[in-house]
């Protein structure tokens, strides 16, 4: 089963098919995403992103996100979760200033549409 610390770092390593098909997975097999524990992990980049993904699926599920991802921070390093993003100014602007709450408040950057399919 599919957990949420890989599709942190299926985003983190802007794998879009992958991140997709691993949040397709997650999201079928975790309807109560209020009860995902935390991650047992020491990287603060994965630990971050996976609350930020957390409260993004929530936002977007219409359901309350885990209690523990509210003490999750910011990584040091503002980071693009798309690739492209290195190279055109116009969309990294647009991930820099349209970027979904969660992932911004955390300095990950995308589009405001990024998966918006969940």
């Amino acid at each position: 089963m599919t957990k949420i610390e890989e599709i942190a770092t299926a985003a983190l390593q802007q794998d879009s098919l992958q991140l997709r098909s691993l949040t397709q997975e997650y999201l079928r097999n975790n309807p109560m995403l209020e009860d995902v524990p935390r991650p047992e992990t020491a990287d603060e980049r994965i630990l971050s992103m996976s609350a930020a993904l957390l409260e993004l699926f929530a936002i977007r599920t219409d359901q309350r996100s885990p209690v523990w991802t509210a003490a999750i921070g910011p990584v040091k390093e503002p980071f693009f979760l798309l690739k492209s993003a290195a190279h055109m100014k116009r969309l990294r602007e647009l991930c820099r200033t349209e970027s979904p709450n969660p992932l911004r408040i955390r300095h990950f950057y995308a589009p405001p549409d990024y998966l918006t399919f969940v």
